[in-house]
């Protein structure tokens, strides 16, 4: 820990601190040049958009920035650290954005948002963040705490002609559904039958169940837990609107007893909490998500030994990793390549689809090479072998597969216009998917 510690804040304090910057995509080097950028050509630009509104899209950045927006009152496992402690994540996803779509991102860690008792007030954050159409095209609502998270998401979603996105909700529930999509047929279940249990009931695990929900999951099949236990109904402490639309009439109270007999079991909450004797209760051939980090709630080895069928975790380290960069940066690419107005459910499950589609389909040689290279013990494990590569350990595609982001956003786009959300169509999806292909390897070089 002190060697990655060292390594860590080297990272970021080298070459200059920080870790994004600001590059020109246009030449500024003769007077011609800068009379052009700025004064007096910047004026007509300004006059066309003055005139008609929509051409802010032709003329400036708009369509291809995202603002990440956070308090920092949830940053990663560390809770309410504040919003420069929280910076250095929101910078992180900028990089996340640029890497893997292509994507300007800015982090805006905000201040002054907070209600006496130090929690979030809503109302600040939505009129700040609101305030921000102009510029940006698409919100990354990040690390802010529930239950306020839910009201600023729905509330921007309502007010802003622009996509809004609350990846601590939706991306843990894109990716983790793509994989149980792809685990179901290995334990013989459908959707519609599997019984849910969920641990933590914050932003990622009620907007997990009711995303899973709206892709088959039954609600009566579904319990979720929280730090006082089960979410039954008639429960009077630490209940919230979100909480009591997951109440579940049972007489289970604690984690153990709700795992009885269920066929899924989904952690978003704390180390160690999930035992060997708890997995053993559950249905034959479980599947084991157990996201905490960076110690899960039960190791997957432990989890194999009780009896699990398919295990995930959110750690590089062991198969199956529940990675919201599977999720966010294609999701984006695709709502702003449509200039879509909005990031919907079916846009949503249309992501998930995708990555579990990817995870089925042959990899060509030159995939595999590229994988091989990135992963090379799993490389040499077999895990991408086959007509069909997908396998217990296999049941999400790898962030560095250099085909997520382009499916993601070409089956988010197919949705956005299916679903009337697109203001510019996209007309051949194929060449879309491969233009993005080759857009994000450029910007690689």
């Amino acid at each position: 820990m002190d060697d990655l510690k060292a390594r860590a804040l080297a990272y970021h304090a080298n070459p200059t601190p920080g870790k994004i910057g600001l590059r020109t995509t246009t030449p500024c080097e003769t007077a011609k040049d800068l009379s052009l950028a700025y004064t007096p050509g910047v004026a007509q630009p300004c006059l066309e958009i003055h005139e008609k509104p929509e051409t802010v899209w032709d003329y400036t950045a708009k369509g291809n920035m995202v603002a990440v927006v956070s308090d920092g009152t949830a940053v990663l496992g560390l809770g309410n650290i504040g919003p420069e402690a929280g910076l250095p994540v929101m910078e992180g996803k900028a990089v996340l954005f640029k890497r893997f779509a292509d994507i300007d991102a800015f982090p805006l860690c905000v201040r002054n948002v907070f209600l006496p008792d130090g929690k979030t007030d809503p109302a600040k954050v939505i009129e700040l963040t609101a305030a921000l159409e102009p510029t940006f095209g698409g919100i990354n609502l990040e690390d802010i705490g529930a239950p306020a998270c839910f009201e600023i998401e729905t509330t921007l979603k309502q007010r802003m002609g622009i996509p809004v996105f609350h990846d601590d909700q939706h991306g843990t529930a894109i990716i983790s559904l793509a994989g149980i999509l792809n685990a179901l047929p290995f334990v013989d279940k459908k959707i519609e039958d599997i019984k849910v249990v969920v641990n933590g009931a914050g932003a990622a695990g009620i907007a997990c169940i009711e995303f899973y929900i709206s892709a088959g999951v039954k609600r009566e099949n579904v319990i979720i837990c929280d730090s006082k236990g089960v979410v039954y109904k008639g429960r009077t402490s630490g209940m919230n609107p979100q909480k009591e639309a997951l109440a579940n009439d049972t007489t289970a109270r604690t984690l153990a007893d709700a795992l009885v007999g269920a066929d899924v079991f989904l952690g978003v909450s704390v180390a160690n909490c999930v035992t060997k004797e708890m997995v053993a209760s559950m249905a034959p051939k479980a599947i084991i998500f157990a996201m905490a980090n960076p110690t899960p709630e039960i190791f997957p080895a432990d989890a194999y030994e009780a009896g699990a069928a398919v295990v995930g975790t959110g750690r590089t380290d062991f198969p199956n990793q529940v990675n919201n960069v599977l999720g966010f940066p294609g999701i984006f690419r695709g709502a702003l390549d449509t200039r879509s107005t909005d990031i919907n459910e079916a846009m949503k499950l249309a992501a998930a689809h995708a990555l579990a589609e990817i995870a089925r389909e042959e990899v060509p040689e030159d995939i595999k090479a590229y994988l091989t290279k990135a992963y090379p013990q799993d490389a040499a494990n077999g895990m991408f072998d086959g007509a069909c590569p997908v396998k217990p350990t296999y049941v999400i595609p790898k962030p560095f597969d250099p085909r997520v982001v382009p499916r993601v956003a070409r089956k988010v786009a197919e949705a956005a216009m299916a679903t009337g959300m697109a203001c510019k169509p996209i007309a051949d999806l194929d060449a879309y998917e491969a233009q993005v292909r080759d857009r994000v390897a450029a910007a690689q070089r």
